[in-house]
């Protein structure tokens, strides 16, 4: 099952209008994909599993509430920003990427589908001066390194049932990034609400801040 329907296996309470923008998405990535490289050509043809639902992940670990900002380091093609902006229209999503043709590719398909939440930067983090709720990514470096990063980003001001920190997508083994942050840092196996075969080395790693 590569298709929309495995995001309706675990999301039942999707709109109409969700569920026409992530039905959207393949046509989109692979026009897109045709023209600017940023989808392996292994994992165009498995969007919905390794992509869409990856993404999606983050949204069985926290709900995020109305108005709620939310930044995406190290976006690519925009992941996990843009499923997620799809299923948070009240929220505020800001995709960076310091490749610019990958943001191209975020604010196009972000245009296509009429997602009013999603700002894509051609950027890096360290630059940024803004705050957000919640700081996001998909590994694109070691833990402690992204943590570093970005903190400094990370707002004071509380709204969600969750404080406010970083939400890390990473697989494998990745005991001793993590092991400077002691207790404080959680980690959620992905395979708990996702039963694919590929999730299986999967986490979702959460540290407040």
């Amino acid at each position: 099952m590569n298709n929309v329907e495995i995001i309706t296996k675990y999301f039942k309470q999707l709109s109409a209008e969700q569920s026409n923008q992530l039905a959207a998405l393949d046509d989109l990535y692979h026009q897109w994909n045709a023209r600017i490289n940023v989808i392996s050509r292994k994992d165009i043809d498995e969007l919905y599993l390794r992509h869409v639902l990856h993404s999606l992940a983050i949204a069985k670990v926290i709900s995020f509430t109305s108005g709620t900002k939310i930044l995406d380091v190290g976006c690519g093609g925009g992941f996990p920003g843009i499923p997620l902006a799809i299923l948070f229209p009240k929220v505020n999503f800001t995709l960076v990427d310091s490749i610019g043709k990958k943001i191209t590719v975020v604010n196009e398909v972000a245009k296509a589908l009429e997602l009013k939440n999603v700002t894509g930067l051609h950027e890096r983090a360290e630059k940024l001066n803004d705050r957000y709720d919640f700081i996001i990514s998909r590994a694109v470096t070691a833990f402690p390194a992204f943590v570093h990063l970005t903190r400094h980003l990370v707002s004071q001001h509380q709204r969600n049932a969750l404080p406010n920190g970083i939400i890390y997508l990473k697989g494998g083994d990745f005991q001793e990034e993590i092991a400077p942050f002691g207790k404080s840092v959680e980690v959620i196996n992905i395979p708990d609400f996702f039963d694919e075969a590929f999730f299986e080395t999967k986490k979702v790693i959460y540290l407040p801040l």
